[in-house]
C-alpha cells in the first residue's frame, strides 16, 4: 500500500522528512557546540517546532492521500507544539534568570604581578 505511493505524495513526504531530521540535527548541534543557557534553549525550540512541523504536514499529506480525503485534525498537534514549545521556553528562561540571580557575582582578579 505504501509502495503504491505518486510521485507526488513521496517526493514532498520525503523532503519535509529529510527536513525535519537536519532541523532536529540543527537543534542538537546548537545544544552541544553553545556555551550559554538561552542559546542552548533556543536552538532546541526552534529546531523542535520546526521538526514536529515538518513531520505533521508529512503525515497530513500522506494520510489524506491514503483516506482520499482532506484530514487536517492532526494539524492540532501542530497548533499544540507551536503554542506549548514557546511557553516551555519562556518558563525555562525565568527559570534560569531567578537561577543567575541568586548567584553571587565573581569580580575578577585585579591583582596583576
Amino acid at each position: 500500500m505504501i509502495s503504491d505511493l505518486p510521485l507526488w505524495v513521496s517526493i514532498p513526504g520525503s523532503l519535509l522528512l529529510v527536513c525535519a531530521g537536519l532541523m532536529a540535527l540543527i537543534g542538537a548541534m546548537g545544544l552541544r557546540r553553545l556555551n550559554r543557557f538561552y542559546s542552548r534553549l533556543h536552538s532546541v525550540t526552534l529546531g523542535n517546532t520546526i521538526s514536529m512541523g515538518s513531520v505533521v504536514l508529512t503525515s497530513v499529506l500522506l494520510t489524506s492521500f491514503l483516506a482520499h480525503r482532506l484530514i487536517v485534525h492532526e494539524i492540532l498537534i501542530l497548533v499544540f507544539i507551536i503554542l506549548a514549545s514557546p511557553i516551555t521556553a519562556i518558563l525555562l528562561m525565568q527559570a534560569g534568570i531567578h537561577r543567575d540571580a541568586r548567584r553571587p557575582t565573581q569580580r575578577p582578579n585585579n591583582n596583576t604581578q
